[in-house]
């Protein structure tokens, strides 16, 4: 391919001259070691899908449908995948490799890259890209290993660019994992001036007797919710919708934040916390059966997911503290409480699924450095209920 229609940049380790080709990947140190695999495992697939169709939101109500993303097409093309790849669903691709799995999860950041480039906040967009992948694989019990990252945009901008892979590197810090390497492609006419767009994905490591899988979970285990930042990366579509809705800028004070002087752009771009540390020390304590990473599809579809059949959840909606900015999407966007739980996390971004004999150890341990919260129980039945 020619240089004028796609021109590959090499980011070299930090030291090392930046070569560019026609067609150049950017990595890390070479590896001393070659691994070969040769047997397949079980997947992982997350669906987020743009759909023109427009859904009713009852009311005058907004949906996320209503702002082009189908959550229930995005399930069904996740089944049709399903039927070609038996095994997919999970939060993390399991591989076996001699006595471990590989657990590898791939994402991007969604249109919250949208309100990045009308706030100027570039340096901390890369903690969400990170974090979308490392706290999936951390719902397996796996330490993330390292990270790899792709950058297009349709002309360079060093300085902005530079600005994106410092928060990755943050991420990565954040969640003890090595980036790697990636690539940065430049791609003119592709993509609107100043505009740019992010996808990542990571691999991390689990001894096969300590994979965290679920399927011990039993009626009367407990549900505990570690707290999210704000909305984190996902349901930014219809968030931008809501922002539309409301007449309010970005610079403009949030309402309704308790008194905390709070702009509209910082509460919606505060980076996706990265659970790994936290999570994977409550883990080693022992009494962790299931975790699930609340991104796309809320309580509603995430909890169910590591669920054995015949098992659902029950939701003690008034056991946490809602940030504020939930609110003021749901009173500005008019959007019915179902809408909210099936769209945004609510406040609470990883839920540990833990035996009943283990929970106040793991709520008192854990509130010695972060907050956590009994949100629910395991109970027969299906889906989520909420109380």
């Amino acid at each position: 391919m020619t240089t004028d229609r796609l021109l590959h940049f090499l980011r070299a380790p930090t030291g090392s001259p930046a070569a560019a080709s026609t067609r150049a990947v950017r990595w890390g140190p070479p590896q001393t070691q070659r691994v070969q695999f040769c047997q397949g495992a079980a997947g992982m697939r997350r669906a987020s899908v743009s759909c023109s169709s427009a859904g009713s939101g009852g009311e005058g109500g907004l949906t996320y449908k209503d702002a082009g993303v189908d959550i229930d097409a995005g399930a069904e093309l996740v089944r049709r995948i399903a039927r070609m790849a038996p095994g997919i669903g999970g939060f993390g691709g399991l591989f076996p490799y001699n006595d471990d799995y590989l657990v590898a999860s791939t994402d991007g950041v969604g249109t919250k890259l949208k309100l990045a480039f009308e706030t100027g906040i570039h340096d901390t967009i890369g903690i969400d890209l990170v974090a979308m992948s490392v706290n999936d694989i951390v719902t397996l019990g796996a330490k993330p290993l390292f990270f790899l990252d792709y950058y297009a945009t349709s002309k360079l901008d060093v300085d902005l660019a530079e600005k994106v892979i410092k928060g990755i590197r943050d991420g990565c810090e954040q969640s003890d994992c090595a980036l790697l390497g990636g690539e940065t492609a430049e791609m003119p006419g592709f993509y609107a001036e100043g505009e740019y767009d992010l996808s990542g994905f990571a691999v991390g490591v689990v001894k096969k007797d300590k994979v965290i899988d679920g399927k011990n979970i039993v009626k009367g285990d407990v549900l505990i919710g570690l707290p999210s930042s704000g909305v984190h990366s996902n349901g930014f579509s219809l968030v931008r919708r809501v922002l539309e809705k409301s007449g309010l800028s970005l610079s403009d004070l949030l309402p309704r934040n308790d008194g905390i002087t709070t702009t509209v752009g910082e509460a919606l771009m505060a980076p996706t916390v990265i659970y790994v540390k936290q999570v994977l020390e409550i883990i080693k304590k022992g009494g962790v059966k299931g975790l699930a990473h609340i991104t796309g599809g809320g309580f509603t579809d995430n909890i169910p997911r590591v669920f054995p059949s015949g098992l659902g959840a029950k939701i003690f909606t008034g056991s946490w503290e809602v940030p504020p900015v939930f609110n003021w999407l749901q009173q500005v966007g008019n959007i019915d409480d179902a809408e909210m739980r099936r769209t945004f996390n609510m406040g609470i971004g990883m839920v540990l699924v833990v035996s009943r004999e283990s929970a106040d150890r793991i709520i008192e341990d854990t509130h010695v450095s972060n907050p956590a919260y009994h949100i629910g129980e395991v109970i027969e039945g299906d889906g989520v209920q909420y109380v």
